[in-house]
């Protein structure tokens, strides 16, 4: 199973999703392996919850991965009233400054 696919199943297991978008960045970096990932998650459960709440949900539920292959995660945690006021878009991820918890 591919780590983008690992990713999107534990994130849907884990949290009521209204959208769930994973995109491996990890073209656009050095290593150029499975190691680059954004997650667009929107979900009513975070409703009333900070942005760091939010995040610490996911980083929960991916805590393996993110201990042993990924090495960048971009986050991107909306309701659904904010991700429709943002017309349905994530902001693009900035280009890799490089380093590598693997190197």
């Amino acid at each position: 199973m591919s780590m983008q696919t690992q990713i999107e199943q534990k994130l849907a297991a884990a949290i009521a999703c209204k959208h769930l978008h994973v995109e491996n960045e990890s073209h656009m970096h050095a290593r150029g392996e499975d190691s680059h990932f954004k997650v667009t998650v929107v979900s009513e459960q975070f409703s009333g919850q900070r942005l760091l709440q939010r995040h610490r949900v996911i980083n929960e539920v991916l805590a393996d991965e993110l201990r042993e292959h990924i090495h960048a995660l971009a986050i991107h945690a909306y309701t659904p009233e904010e991700f429709s006021e943002r017309q349905g878009q994530a902001p693009q991820s900035p280009n890799c400054l490089g380093g590598s918890k693997f190197d």
